[in-house]
């Protein structure tokens, strides 16, 4: 039996009383011995019994407790309550086999005769022979009748070990050989797909380059040709060139811009929400948007280099370092 809780009832007759449970059980060696030799007073000591207390249960307080005691079967105890509120005991029965009982073989499904549970006599297959003949039928049988054909391994592909010997010849063949045994094959009228293939693969590819190296060269349409310096050294190229009326000295104008260093580095944009508004000319901004924003077009698209003279100088700045070179890429959204 597992007594695993113990708590005061619904009802509580006392509620300032402290009710403990007690467990009262035969004290060692009850049942060791049964020594007649033994007189009285040794047996009553040996059969005295043990109390102890498992838990106090106090209401408005403590009012359960979690226990793990655990009784065998055949022993004699009792609980106590030495309290006025009722204690109920919570538990479950162990079915469980005893310590010094084990299984059976019965039990455990074992058959007595190891032996009897596999003889080969009692093995079933398609011929039925004895255990102690089997070795000697096994020499019989290689004998009787002729052996069945066996299937021969496939022979070495002979035809195969020459193309892969000719493909090592080919691959040991230099550069030039191989260039040399194309152009044979070519003027001997022989088809030479790979050869031509890899001809106008290459043809195609020096095309593309040279194409490239064209192309990084040439002007840039509109863009590049608008590449020029104005005032003070600062460089202007228009990348989109607008609509209307161009921006001139005393003009308002509504900018978005981002400002980089020579590095790449953004030390200062506006690409979103208000855009930056100032007057050409009045010293608002630095001499380099003064003379660079001048001729732009509404919507027009334009990148300024300004060289240190007409940006900030030997001046140290908010993230750009004295003597800097400044890159802005602007946007003129307005002339107001």
């Amino acid at each position: 039996l597992k007594i695993v809780n113990a708590a005061l009832g619904e009802e509580i007759a006392d509620e300032t009383s402290r009710s403990s449970l007690r467990l009262v059980y035969s004290g060692p060696g009850a049942d060791d011995s049964d020594d007649e030799d033994e007189d009285e007073d040794e047996d009553s000591d040996r059969l005295a019994p043990v109390a102890t207390v498992l838990c106090s249960l106090t209401p408005g307080k403590i009012e359960q407790a979690t226990l793990d005691i655990i009784l065998e079967g055949g022993q004699a105890v009792a609980f106590e309550n030495t309290g006025k509120n009722v204690i109920y005991i919570t538990g479950n029965f162990i079915d469980q086999v005893p310590h010094d009982d084990p299984p059976s073989e019965d039990e455990l499904g074992i058959p007595e005769d190891d032996e009897e549970a596999f003889r080969l006599e009692d093995v079933s297959s398609d011929v039925e022979v004895e255990a102690d003949g089997l070795a000697d039928d096994e020499e019989e049988d290689v004998s009787m009748g002729e052996p069945e054909p066996q299937e021969q391994p496939p022979k070495a592909n002979s035809k195969k070990r020459h193309l892969d010997e000719d493909a090592k010849e080919k691959n040991d063949l230099s550069k030039a050989e191989k260039k040399k045994q194309k152009k044979l094959k070519g003027e001997a009228g022989e088809a030479v797909p790979v050869a031509v293939e890899e001809a106008v693969q290459k043809k195609e590819k020096k095309k593309s380059k040279k194409h490239e190296k064209q192309n990084e060269e040439a002007p840039k349409g509109d863009s590049a040709k608008s590449a020029r310096e104005v005032t003070g050294g600062v460089k202007i190229q228009d990348v989109k060139p607008g609509e209307g009326a161009e921006a001139k000295k005393g003009d308002t104008v509504r900018m978005r811009y981002i400002g980089k260093l020579d590095d790449g580095t953004v030390f200062d944009s506006n690409t979103k929400g208000k855009a930056f508004e100032f007057t050409l000319g009045d010293g608002d901004v630095i001499k380099g948007w003064d003379v660079g924003i001048v001729g732009m077009k509404k919507g027009g698209e334009r990148v300024l280099v300004i060289p240190p003279s007409m940006g900030y100088g030997k001046r140290k700045q908010s993230g750009i370092p004295p003597s800097s070179t400044l890159t802005f890429e602007v946007t003129l959204l307005k002339i107001v």
